[in-house]
């Protein structure tokens, strides 16, 4: 069913106190769609305090922890607001760690205490120390309900532990074989197991050569790693080898969406926000734009200063002016695309700082080619449009010249700072997405009008 013909079915049901109908209609949807059917109910405020926890109350056990674990934070707290403490701990023990992590860190801090409460001793220290770990890192992401089997087991005593433990497990395809100080040694697939003889030992059938991360790896370089092997999970050690968790291949999708989205937050000059577009409020907004903002303007002065400083010459050649626009957004579209396509690169792993000089060489070569094609169409627009069409007498071939070569150069030097800047503040360890369009563009700018002016002087005489 279409999301939006849930929606309607969602509302006339319960409008209609039609309890059993609604159960069984919600029954046999994706949780997924039933959280955000509910979600968009809640803004369009169809859905109030009152009957959100109707509806969820009248989900099946399971399938209500499943779309618990997929609501916007929004709902879940209200909807923890409204639960027993007895609902309340039913719904936790159904979760999984990772989302149960994943709640917790995004409500206030009564609510996590009601939700810490609500947990056994054991659950509550694994997620305080999944807690602990660095936000970011594959630590702070990772699972511990995964298969661990004995590297002696037989495959039918593999089988047993399957079918004891598999329930309560994020994911029962692959398998992962521990000494008994739990250090990884090997992995086992599902398929290797029912391929495999009933008395065959799992060590004579585990993968040996693991691909793993460790604790504090950075969950983006987890997600791409997911990614480069096509794993649907991807064992975490500690720094002594040892098995603590898993990342699953839906964490990893979730990573990579939300440095896909601060990265273009921050290539637009904004501070990036965990919440999404419609419920961020108004002087939420305008909080994370303003410091950017009031950054660029300020930066921005400097090319003022630099015009001011050749009022003289633009005096004298009130034409030149009529090209600063054109020059200054050029440089900054080419210095974008040598930016945006560098930070792209770095963040799949392409391009390390050791390659700077073989991108440098690239841009460059990029830069001439761009340079001259853009030089060549724009002296035949001014000769042609500007000066036989439009009359424009003042527009002589000289004053066409020093344009043209202008731009040549400036795309040369927005093609070296665009491929270079991202690539020196990863290396000194900053956000290489920081160093995009906003800054990048304030560079090339000025380096635009500099040299835009120092031609005109010197090839006008000015």
């Amino acid at each position: 069913m279409e999301e939006k013909e849930l929606y309607d079915v969602i509302l006339e049901l319960l409008r209609a106190k039609k309890g059993a109908a609604l159960k069984k209609e919600l029954s046999e949807q994706e949780p997924a769609d039933i959280a955000a059917v509910l979600l968009e109910l809640w803004d369009d405020h169809e859905l109030s305090e009152e009957d959100l926890p109707i509806v969820f109350r009248i989900l099946p056990k399971e399938l209500a922890a499943e779309v618990f674990a997929e609501m916007d934070s929004d709902l879940t707290e209200a909807l923890i607001k409204s639960f027993s403490d007895k609902e309340l701990k039913s719904v936790m023990n159904e979760m999984f760690i990772d989302d149960a992590v994943d709640l917790i860190e995004e409500m206030p801090a009564n609510v996590v205490s009601r939700i810490l409460a609500s947990v056994d001793p054991a659950t509550r220290r694994t997620i305080n120390q999944i807690l602990d770990y660095p936000d970011d890192s594959a630590g702070s992401i990772m699972t511990t309900e995964y298969v661990a089997l004995k590297p002696n087991m037989t495959v039918a005593e593999a089988f047993d532990v399957i079918r004891k433990t598999g329930v309560d497990k994020e994911t029962i395809y692959t398998c992962y074989v521990t000494d008994a100080e739990r250090h990884l040694i090997g992995i086992v697939s599902a398929k290797d197991l029912m391929l495999a003889k009933q008395d065959d030992t799992v060590s004579d059938i585990m993968e040996e050569n693991v691909v793993f991360v460790t604790t504090v790896d950075d969950q983006e370089e987890v997600a791409n790693d997911l990614r480069k092997y096509n794993f649907l999970a991807i064992p975490v050690v500690d720094k002594e080898g040892r098995l603590v968790g898993i990342v699953t291949v839906d964490d990893a999708m979730d990573v990579l969406q939300e440095e896909a989205t601060e990265d273009i937050e921050k290539m637009a000059a904004i501070t990036p926000s965990d919440r999404a577009y419609v419920r961020t409020g108004v002087f939420e907004t305008y909080a994370k734009r303003i410091p950017w903002l009031l950054l660029l303007m300020i930066s921005a002065t400097f090319t003022g200063i630099i015009i001011s400083n050749y009022e003289n010459a633009l005096a004298a050649q009130v034409v030149l002016t009529a090209f600063i626009p054109m020059l200054m957004d050029t440089a900054g579209n080419c210095g974008s695309q040598a930016s945006v396509t560098v930070i792209r690169s770095l963040s799949l792993d392409e391009i390390e700082f050791s390659d700077i000089f073989k991108v440098i060489f690239k841009e460059l070569r990029v830069a001439l080619l761009c340079g001259v094609t853009l030089a060549v169409a724009n002296f035949a627009k001014m000769m042609l449009v500007d000066r036989m069409l439009l009359h424009n007498t003042a527009l002589t071939p000289l004053v066409a010249g020093v344009v043209c070569l202008t731009l040549v150069v400036v795309v040369f030097f927005a093609k070296f700072v665009g491929c270079t800047l991202p690539m020196i503040a990863k290396k000194l360890g900053f956000d290489p997405a920081v160093m995009a369009s906003p800054f990048i563009t304030t560079i090339v700018d000025a380096i635009s009008l500099i040299v835009y002016f120092r031609f005109a002087s010197l090839m006008l005489s000015l």
